[in-house]
């Protein structure tokens, strides 16, 4: 089977390497010229990292990334530990597999790489989608040198501004949640005393929160501070931000904190407008199927947006792979078994926004203070309470 993949990021690639896997002939188109040095930290949980594993590439994705020892929570200004749950070795014991943090670009490098060189996988720059038609036998493309390409299915991995996802199903209506989030990576030498542990870290406050951890093999670290805001922002990941602005969002915040931003020049910090869509209750149409951000947008509260689309891709891929199947029904399939997990992650990352933004002293010790209990009295039970995320296994289904 011939497949069209629309989107070179974490969703399309990892498309490609299941689709080679099962034995497809495919073909990437990216928009964009070159694949740089963008973006900044991601996680990949033990949900995700079990798709690698079952391609062989664990370790080539594990190379530049790192393992955090915990997963922790503090607050904010005084940086009191709610708790600190044990990770390394009890996640791959609890969940079947390593939770990773890695530099976007590392993870994208990572996947390219892994490729198979044969002429079955070709990933094609600068080729944008400008048209889409199918009939019962094919679907075929125009891009904007005017070619075409024809397969028998195309995946829409083009993240959260689709353009197959707009030929589906017309224009978005996404609403902004007040939120916006800073991102910056930093040296681990500017940092001195104040640089983050080699865990996985929210810090909680009144309106906003912070995550910090590292990456490139404990080098780096990762800093994502997200701020309520009462005016509009448009939407976008890449708008430069400033320090005296950031600075002032986590004013009297833990020196671990401060020190991250004041480490960042101006055009290193970016901004993050981040807006929410509800869940698509139709990902497919005839041949086309969407995938990760394209047919489920995913607010960053549980740091699951690029885990879906890996899961994704599996679960499209073994669908479509199915000898006594018609394409047309493998698409419905997949769509009907990823559409109820992903509709859980959705709605648990919208309520993470909440937890972590408690404003008042009641409000704090009400959702904090059984954090903490939890944490004391037994770390599996904080571990256990994400073992319907991170222990699902799309490879064994």
């Amino acid at each position: 089977m011939k497949v069209l993949i629309v989107g070179g990021g974490i969703g399309g690639l990892t498309a490609a390497l299941c689709c080679a896997h099962f034995g497809h002939e495919v073909i990437v188109l990216e928009q964009a010229d070159a694949f740089g040095e963008v973006g900044a930290g991601i996680q990949i949980p033990p949900n995700a990292m079990k798709v690698f594993a079952a391609l062989g590439l664990q370790d080539r994705i594990a190379r530049d990334a790192v393992e955090p020892a915990a997963i922790q929570a503090r607050m904010g200004r005084s940086g009191r530990e709610v708790f600190t749950v044990p990770l390394a070795a009890e996640s791959r014991k609890s969940w079947g597999a390593p939770y990773l943090h890695i530099h976007r670009a590392d993870y994208i490098a990572a996947l390219f790489e892994s490729l198979p060189t044969a002429p079955s996988v070709q990933v094609r720059l600068g080729e944008a989608v400008t048209k889409i038609n199918q009939d019962a036998a094919a679907v075929t493309i125009t891009l904007s040198d005017g070619s075409t390409e024809t397969g028998d299915v195309l995946i829409g991995a083009d993240g959260i501004h689709s353009t197959v996802r707009g030929w589906l199903l017309g224009p978005d209506q996404p609403v902004f949640t007040g939120n916006v989030a800073w991102r910056a990576t930093v040296p681990m030498e500017a940092l001195g005393d104040a640089a983050p542990e080699r865990t996985a870290c929210v810090w909680m406050g009144p309106g906003r929160h912070a995550v910090t951890y590292q990456l490139r093999r404990g080098n780096m670290a990762n800093f994502v501070g997200v701020v309520e805001r009462d005016e509009l922002v448009a939407e976008g990941w890449s708008e430069q931000g400033s320090q005296a602005e950031a600075l002032s969002d986590f004013a009297g915040w833990h020196p671990t904190i401060m020190r991250l931003i004041e480490a960042v020049s101006d055009d290193a910090l970016f901004r993050w407008a981040l807006y929410d869509r509800p869940p698509l209750s139709c990902w497919t149409d005839g041949r086309v199927a969407l995938l990760g951000d394209a047919a489920h947008p995913m607010l960053p509260f549980l740091a699951q947006g690029a885990a879906m689309a890996v899961e994704d891709a599996w679960v499209l891929a073994e669908a479509i792979s199915d000898p006594d199947r018609p394409v047309l029904e493998s698409l419905k399939a997949y769509q009907a078994q990823r559409l109820p997990r992903t509709s859980r992650v959705q709605a648990g990352s919208r309520a993470n926004a909440k937890t972590f933004h408690k404003r008042t002293l009641p409000a704090q010790l009400m959702a904090y203070g059984p954090m903490w209990l939890a944490g004391q009295i037994g770390p599996s039970i904080v571990r256990g309470r994400l073992d319907w995320l991170y222990g699902h296994d799309v490879t064994g289904d």
